[in-house]
């Protein structure tokens, strides 16, 4: 892929489209599951810029005459996608909510809340999901949220 998208013979749209459209979607293959580190955020979002910076090439410096790497604030005004790790965020948010959703029947809702549910003992369904989605915000993002 690295001589596809800093090829000079496609442009930097179609280049852009392969990014999102093939590169993408394989780096973040079941992305929902992860639990990322803050080092795993960290290579996730040197990776893109990497990417970025190879589709978009370097730039020409009018005063020095010299080719220089383009900058993190650059890269993100030539490319208006959200950051890679806020996208991995979002969808473990729908994820998490898809199964918070899900009927005790399903395997992964079972393995996921299973043992939230033996500890809690209420039939008001309002305060059980409340109870879960806790759990969930918890699992998440290492914190205690209120949800009352």
């Amino acid at each position: 892929m690295q001589d596809l998208l800093s090829s000079s013979l496609l442009s930097k749209n179609i280049k852009i489209k392969i990014y999102r459209t093939i590169v993408l979607p394989v780096v973040l293959f079941g992305c929902e599951t992860w639990s990322l580190t803050v080092t795993d955020e960290h290579r996730l979002g040197v990776f893109d810029k990497r990417v970025l910076r190879r589709i978009f090439g370097p730039k020409r410096d009018e005063l020095a005459g010299e080719w220089i790497k383009l900058h993190n604030e650059e890269l993100s005004g030539l490319y208006s996608s959200p950051i890679i790790v806020r996208v991995i965020k979002s969808r473990r948010m729908r994820w998490a909510g898809h199964v918070a959703r899900m009927r005790q029947r399903r395997d992964v809702y079972i393995v996921v809340l299973g043992n939230l549910r033996e500890r809690d003992h209420l039939d008001d369904r309002g305060i059980d999901e409340k109870i879960i989605l806790r759990w969930i915000f918890g699992k998440l993002f290492g914190g205690a949220y209120g949800l009352d």
